[in-house]
């Protein structure tokens, strides 16, 4: 495969994954709070607390951090386990009227989101070489243009609003200190609340 080719299709997994993991659950969950559809907003925002870590491994991609390809598996795996792991929130979308509009789009984005991060999963894995530095491969720097030019796009904004400057270090750093923080909330949930409750979700 050509790198020209290659540079195209990781520019097009990162749209797409704008559509699917920021986009489309940003809107079902202003849909289910405003139709009030308990089940679908419990899981969007489970959704939501675990598909942080997406977020994490821009910036620490923006940061020219070799740890984030590794950091990337763990997101990809956890989104996936976010979907489906809770009993309690299956049972309620399975008993949702299936020509319903919103339980209807909530199951096409579910499984649309289940392909695609297992797909993510598997590029992750395969690009797992990097954590050796961004010299592994050609196709680690690749990885690292999008984010790079969204901390640039970031960097412009900040130093507009405030006057303040982003460089690649300052989102390493806040790459790492945000990892710090969702460490300590997972450690919690499955030391404390997995033993606990199990699989259910609850008011979680």
């Amino acid at each position: 495969m050509s790198i020209t080719l290659l540079q195209q299709l990781i520019w097009a997994d990162y749209r797409a994954a704008v559509v699917l993991t920021i986009v489309l659950p940003l809107m079902l969950l202003i849909w289910a709070t405003v139709q009030r559809e308990g089940a679908i907003g419990r899981l969007l925002n489970l959704y939501w607390k675990v598909s942080s870590l997406l977020a994490i491994t821009v910036l620490l991609l923006a940061g020219a951090e070799p740890m984030a390809f590794a950091v990337a598996v763990a997101a990809h795996l956890l989104i996936l386990g976010s979907l489906w792991f809770w009993e309690d929130i299956n049972d309620e979308l399975a008993d949702l009227p299936p020509w319903r509009a919103l339980p209807l789009v909530t199951r096409i984005w579910r499984w649309s989101l289940t392909v695609f991060t297992v797909v993510g999963c598997a590029a992750s894995v395969a690009s797992l070489n990097c954590l050796g530095g961004w010299q592994a491969s050609r196709v680690c720097v690749l990885w690292q243009h999008p984010p790079g030019s969204f901390s640039q796009v970031l960097g412009h904004g900040l130093n507009f609003l405030f006057g303040s400057s982003w460089a690649a270090e300052g989102a390493k750093v806040a790459g790492w200190l945000c990892l710090v923080i969702y460490a300590g909330f997972f450690l919690q949930w499955l030391l404390v609340r997995w033993p606990r409750f199990g699989r259910v979700a609850g008011g979680f």
